[in-house]
């Protein structure tokens, strides 16, 4: 049994859901878990409180509302009318309430939109999910942006600050989004920066060819391609929490391993700065 390290968040996007990767992902002290109301087609919810409803107390559990079931499969909607009844309908689902409730991609349904209807649009979906939160329906509430690059084009600072934001993170990143999301976190003031997808969903050729040790100070032992990536990715942006999926406990124990290493980060600002530069080329 490992003791229990907040920076590893165990998300369930193409799990299968089963009790044991759960059970293993407390022996390795892997108490956070993330999950959405679309997971296993809009089934995720009611599969954790089925399969494992003894576990669920013993996580920290973030779940993300935005995408609705349609007859094309899923639909994206910032409406706070359809955005409240999800989130109520998370906590009937699992059995308790979310620690934490993203917006799920508002990107989506910003798309299109001048500044200004996208600003008002998302304001009042930020303003809902503040709201579920000061009502106990969760204790913190954020933004899950896979791009943050159309956030950035509208006026955050005056809306509702989020307590997490989280965000595409890793090599696979490219530096457009990495500064976007820089400039999104530092104008809107959010609390707590998360990381998610963090092997760019599951490119392992990519450590085949690049070797991303040298990011790690030494000694950093026999960790692998696949760890150093992990680890390095908490500071591509700099993360306090890393979201990755896995059913595998395998793999998830090789993760937990990874975060005893320290990262050089001289040689993350050398690697940005270069990838500043061949943008500027």
């Amino acid at each position: 049994m490992h003791g229990a390290d907040a920076r590893l968040v165990l998300g369930l996007h193409r799990s299968r859901h089963h009790r044991d990767i759960l059970t293993a992902a407390l022996d390795l002290g892997v108490t956070a878990l993330d999950t959405a109301a679309p997971y296993l087609g809009f089934r995720s919810h009611a599969v954790l409180a089925e399969r494992a409803a003894d576990l669920l107390p013993r996580f920290t559990l973030s779940t993300k509302v935005g995408f609705f079931p349609s007859a094309g499969g899923a639909e994206h909607s910032l409406d706070p009318v359809r955005l409240r009844l999800a989130i109520e309908r998370a906590a009937k689902e699992l059995g308790r309430e979310p620690d934490t409730v993203l917006l799920h991609n508002p990107e989506r349904s910003l798309a299109g939109l001048p500044p200004a209807d996208g600003r008002a649009l998302l304001g009042n979906a930020c303003a809902t999910l503040a709201g579920a939160a000061r009502d106990g329906l969760c204790r913190t509430w954020g933004v899950s942006s896979w791009d943050t690059r159309s956030l950035v084009m509208i006026r955050v600072e005056d809306l509702p600050p989020p307590d997490i934001l989280m965000v595409r993170a890793g090599f696979l990143v490219g530096i457009d989004l990495l500064d976007a999301t820089t400039v999104l976190r530092t104008a809107w003031q959010a609390g707590e920066t998360w990381g998610m997808s963090p092997f760019g969903g599951g490119h392992r050729k990519v450590w085949e060819d690049f070797d991303p040790r040298p990011f790690l100070r030494p000694p950093h032992g026999a960790l692998s391609r696949v760890q150093a990536a992990f680890r390095t990715a908490f500071h591509l942006p700099s993360a306090s929490a890393m979201a990755v999926g896995t059913d595998d406990p395998g793999h998830l124990a090789q993760l937990v391993q990874a975060l005893g290493a320290e990262v050089d980060t001289a040689n993350v600002s050398q690697y940005l700065r270069a990838l500043h530069g061949l943008r500027q080329s």
